[in-house]
């Protein structure tokens, strides 16, 4: 895929993103509206986990609330996309890094919170590193779309 379709796409998927709870609006019923961001949130949990294993630093920035903090499995704090966005360079450069998730756990609060747990697996097979680890994300909705506000690693062995 060409880096024009790429950026076609993630154009695409973001303004889906945006729009799908405005469609379950219309009908005016809290389940519907509820129905609406659940799928809306299913969408954006998915281009945070992809964006990061695809080395799509901008779709992984724009899922991420500006205020939003990482704990890392090894323990180091960043704040702020910008600050995780540095920490988190040398895996957009160097795209070699495999990334891989299962879901363990997931609960939707409606349009408000939501949260899910992953077992994940980050490797760099050329230098023999494999990290496993719980990685739970926090997102919250800001009215218009879902945002990954924080999220935490737990290494496993």
């Amino acid at each position: 895929m060409t880096q024009r379709h790429r950026t076609l796409l993630r154009s695409l998927l973001l303004t889906a993103a945006t729009l799908l709870p405005l469609a379950a609006l219309a009908g005016d019923h809290d389940g519907d509206r509820a129905r609406g961001c659940a799928r809306q949130f299913e969408l954006a949990q998915r281009m945070d986990m992809e964006s990061f294993r695809d080395y799509d630093a901008e779709t992984f920035r724009a899922v991420h609330d500006e205020r939003a903090i990482t704990v890392f499995a090894s323990g180091a704090v960043r704040t702020g996309i910008d600050s995780i966005m540095t920490t988190l360079a040398s895996h957009f450069a160097n795209r070699e890094a495999l990334w891989s998730w299962t879901e363990v756990y997931r609960v939707v609060d409606g349009c408000n919170s939501a949260f899910i747990l992953y077992e994940t697996v980050y490797e760099i097979p050329r230098i023999g590193y494999r990290q496993r680890a719980y990685t739970g994300v926090t997102y919250s909705h800001d009215g218009h779309r879902w945002l990954a506000i924080a999220d935490q690693g737990t290494p496993l062995p």
